[in-house]
C-alpha cells in the first residue's frame, strides 16, 4: 500500500467508483452501504481527480462470479482503453467474490498502472508487496462469502429439519404468529381446495377437474400482495390452480423443503446458475409426514400422484387412462410373450380397433401377436357385468349418494361466494360514508366500487336461485333401475367409451394376452383388483375375417324361409324379431337379396310352389273367408299351421284346408270355432 501522492498523468485520467449490492433486497433496504459508496466520489475529488465516474449498474446483482455484471464487464473495458487512473471502492468484497475475477482485474490494473483505492488507502498492482495484500484482501473476500454462506444454509437446513421454517406456504395455509402453520380461516378458501380434490376423486384427471370447475363457474383465490398472503383476487379458475394442488405434498399435511436445486452451466466461458429444477418426491432435502392439518391424508396424495403419472401416458410402456377413444382395453393389455404393452391401431373404412404388439419390432423380430379388437372388448364387457351385477344395487346407492353430495358442493360454494360478495359490499359501503363528500375524487370511486359490489350480490344470488331451482325440478336419476338392468345401462347410448374406461379401470389391473396357434385361440388372463384371476378364451378371428357380420341367428332365418317366401316376407319377420344387419340397420328387401347372394342361398319362386304351401292370405283367398277368419282356427288349434320361427309368417299345408272339421268350422257362425267337450250340455241347439 502506497501513501505517495498520485502521478499528474494518472490524475489526467478518470477515476470510477464501482458501486454494487448483492441482492435487491440490500438495494431497497441497506441504504447506509449505498451512500457510503457514494461517498467514494468526494474521496475521488480529495485525491486529486477530476473525472469521476460512476458505474452503479450493478445494483442488486451478485459478485459470486454467477450473475452477469454489466458495470464490471463496463468497468474491464474501461481499463483495457487506458482511461482509467483509479479505482475506488468499499473493500474488495464489491469488485469480485471470486478470484478469477479479482486476479483478472489486478492483471489489468498492473498492466494500465492504474491503482485502487478503497477506505485504508490507495494500492498500486505494479509493485509485488501491494499485488500482494490485494491478492490477501481478495482471497479473504472469497473465504468469507463461502464462510458466510456455508453458516446460514446449514442454518435454514437445520431448522428445515425441526418444521419450523417458515418457508411460503401455498393457498389454504397461513402462518399464524401465535400457533404456527395452520388452515386459512376463510372458509371459501378451504372449500375451493377441498373441491378440487372431491372433483378428481370423482373424474380421475386433473383435465376435467378444470373443465367441470370451470363451467360451474368457479374462482379461485390468487394473492394479490405477493408471498404474504393476507389479501386476495378471486379470478376464474384455471388448469395451473388445479395442478399445482394436486401435485403439492403440503395439502397431504407434510412440510417440504428442498423441492428443486439449482443448476450451473458455462455459458459465453462465464458460469450461468439456474433454479427451480424440481426433484423427484424422494429427492426432497426434508419431508416431514403429518406435520401439520392436510386436506387430504398421505394414502389419497400417493395415489392421486400414481393417477396423474398413468394419465401421462405418452412414456414408454406407460399405461393410458380411461380418457375416451373407440377401444375399451387400450393401456391395460400386456404381450405373455414379451411383457410390452398392446397398442392400438385403427384400420378400416369405418375405423374399428386392433391391438398389437411391437415390443420386438424395434430388434427386427416380426411381432409377437395381432388381432381384432371389438370381439376382445365385448367378451370383457360381458365378463364385467356378469361380476358386477351382484354388486350392482350397493353401487347405486354409492353412485346416487354422490350425486346428491355433488350438488350441495355446488350449492354450498355459491352460497361462500354471495356471503364475500356481501361483506365486501358493506365494506364498499362503510368506506363511502366515511369518505368526506367534498373530495369529489375519491368518492365517486368509492361509490363505483360499492355499486359493483351490489351486481356481485345480484350476480351470485341469481345464480343461487338457479342452482336451488334446478335441483329441485329436475328429477332425480333413477339409480336402483339401473341397477336392476346393468347390461342396458351399460349399454346405453347416453354411456361414454370414457365411462365404461373408468368403470374397467376401477375393477381390473391388468390383463395378460396369450395366442394358442394350435386351437386358433386367444387366451386372456385377467387380473383383478384385489388379488384374484380368471382366464377368459375366445376364438381368435381368420385373417381376413371382421367383425362386421350377419348374426348365425339372422343367417338360419334367411336359410330356412328362403325357400318359401319371398325377401320382403323374410326382412318383415328378421325386422320384428330385432335382428338387425352387420351394420346395425333394419333388413330390406334388398338387403335380404344381398345377404343370399353372398351365402348362396336360392331365392323364393312362385312356380315351384305348385300350390302344397299357401301363406295365410292365399288361404283365406282360396277359402272365400277372410285371412282374420283363418288366424282364429290356427289359434284355436282346428287349422294346423308352421312357422319357420315365432314371428314369421304362417305356412299352411293346402291337404289341411280340406279337413272336414276345418270346413265344418269355417262354415260356422254366430259362436265360437272351438269344438266343445263331450260332457258339455250345449244351451242352443244348431237348429
Amino acid at each position: 500500500m502506497t501513501t505517495v501522492d498520485l502521478p499528474a498523468s494518472l490524475l489526467k485520467r478518470k477515476a470510477v467508483v464501482y458501486v454494487r449490492q448483492s441482492t435487491p433486497a440490500q438495494v431497497q433496504f441497506n441504504r447506509e452501504s449505498q451512500r457510503r459508496q457514494y461517498e467514494l466520489v468526494e474521496e475521488a475529488r480529495r485525491r486529486g481527480f477530476r473525472d469521476v465516474e460512476v458505474i452503479d449498474d450493478d445494483l442488486g446483482r451478485s459478485a459470486s462470479g454467477t450473475v452477469a455484471r454489466p458495470g464490471f464487464d463496463k468497468l474491464v473495458a474501461w481499463l483495457c482503453a487506458g482511461n482509467v487512473g483509479a479505482i475506488l471502492c468499499l473493500d474488495a468484497s464489491r469488485l469480485a467474490r471470486n478470484g478469477r475475477d479479482w486476479h483478472h482485474l489486478l492483471e489489468l490494473c498492473g498492466l494500465v498502472e492504474a491503482r485502487v483505492i478503497d477506505l485504508d488507502g490507495v494500492y498500486n498492482p505494479c509493485r509485488p508487496n501491494d499485488r500482494l495484500l490485494l491478492g490477501m484482501k481478495g482471497s479473504i473476500s472469497e473465504f468469507e462469502l463461502n464462510i458466510l454462506r456455508t453458516r446460514m444454509h446449514e442454518a435454514v437446513r437445520s431448522k428445515a429439519r425441526r418444521g419450523e421454517l417458515r418457508i411460503g406456504v401455498p393457498i389454504g395455509y397461513i402462518w399464524h404468529r401465535e400457533v404456527g402453520l395452520g388452515l386459512d380461516p376463510d372458509a371459501r378458501v378451504q372449500e375451493a381446495v377441498r373441491q378440487k380434490f372431491s372433483r378428481f376423486r370423482q373424474l380421475g384427471s386433473a383435465r376435467q377437474t378444470h373443465l367441470a370447475l370451470h363451467r360451474e363457474g368457479m374462482h379461485f383465490p390468487r394473492p394479490s400482495d405477493g408471498r404474504k398472503l393476507t389479501a386476495l383476487d378471486w379470478t376464474p379458475i384455471r388448469y395451473r390452480n388445479v395442478i399445482s394442488v394436486l401435485k403439492n405434498p403440503f395439502y397431504a399435511g407434510a412440510y417440504a423443503y428442498g423441492k428443486s436445486k439449482s443448476r450451473t452451466e458455462v455459458v459465453d466461458g462465464r458460469p450461468h446458475k439456474t433454479y427451480g429444477h424440481l426433484l423427484p418426491l424422494n429427492e426432497y432435502e426434508v419431508l416431514l409426514k403429518d406435520h401439520h392439518e392436510g386436506y387430504i391424508d398421505w394414502g389419497i396424495y400417493e395415489r392421486n400422484q400414481k393417477q396423474l403419472a398413468i394419465n401421462a401416458y405418452g412414456k414408454r410402456d406407460g399405461a393410458k387412462s380411461g380418457r375416451g377413444g373407440r377401444s375399451l382395453l387400450i393401456g391395460l393389455m400386456t404381450c405373455g410373450q414379451c411383457g410390452h404393452r398392446l397398442r392400438v391401431a385403427y384400420r378400416g373404412r369405418y375405423p374399428y380397433p386392433v391391438y398389437q404388439c411391437v415390443g420386438r419390432t424395434a430388434l427386427g423380430l416380426p411381432r409377437c401377436m395381432c388381432f381384432g379388437g371389438q370381439r376382445v372388448d365385448t367378451a370383457i364387457a360381458r365378463e364385467l357385468v356378469r361380476v358386477v351385477q351382484p354388486i350392482a344395487i350397493q353401487a347405486a346407492l354409492v353412485a346416487e349418494r354422490t350425486h346428491m353430495e355433488t350438488q350441495r358442493e355446488q350449492q354450498r360454494i355459491l352460497e361462500l361466494e354471495l356471503q364475500q360478495a356481501r361483506y365486501e359490499a358493506s365494506l364498499a359501503e362503510r368506506r363511502y360514508a366515511a369518505c368526506d363528500p367534498d373530495n369529489r375524487l375519491i368518492a365517486a370511486q368509492l361509490e363505483k366500487n360499492w355499486e359493483a359490489s351490489l351486481r356481485r350480490i345480484g350476480e351470485y344470488e341469481a345464480r343461487l336461485e338457479d342452482t336451488k331451482i334446478h335441483n329441485s325440478t329436475t328429477p332425480t336419476p333413477d339409480f336402483t333401475n339401473l341397477a336392476e338392468d346393468f347390461d342396458a345401462a351399460w349399454s346405453a347410448s347416453g354411456v361414454t367409451m370414457r365411462t365404461r374406461q373408468q368403470l374397467v379401470r376401477a375393477l381390473i389391473s391388468d390383463i395378460t394376452v396369450n395366442i394358442d396357434e394350435a386351437d386358433c385361440e386367444i387366451v386372456l388372463t385377467i387380473h383383478w383388483k384385489g388379488g384374484r384371476h380368471s382366464t377368459l378364451c375366445l376364438r381368435k378371428p381368420q385373417s381376413g375375417e371382421h367383425e362386421c357380420v350377419t348374426s348365425d341367428d339372422a343367417l338360419a332365418i334367411i336359410e330356412s324361409m328362403a325357400s318359401r317366401w319371398s325377401d320382403e316376407h323374410i326382412a318383415a319377420t328378421l325386422n320384428r324379431m330385432g335382428l338387425p344387419t352387420a351394420q346395425g340397420k333394419t333388413w330390406s328387401a334388398k338387403r335380404v337379396g344381398s345377404i343370399r347372394r353372398v351365402r348362396g342361398i336360392h331365392a323364393y319362386k312362385s312356380a315351384e310352389k305348385d300350390g302344397e304351401w299357401l301363406t295365410l292370405t292365399e288361404a283365406a283367398k282360396a277359402c272365400n273367408v277372410t285371412p282374420h277368419r283363418i288366424r282364429s282356427l290356427i289359434a284355436a288349434g282346428i287349422l294346423r299351421a308352421q312357422q319357420v320361427v315365432p314371428g314369421a309368417p304362417y305356412q299352411i299345408n293346402a291337404s289341411d284346408l280340406r279337413d272336414p272339421g276345418v270346413t265344418t268350422a269355417m262354415r260356422r257362425k254366430g259362436r265360437p270355432c272351438q269344438s266343445p267337450p263331450e260332457s258339455q250340455i250345449l244351451t242352443f241347439t244348431d237348429t
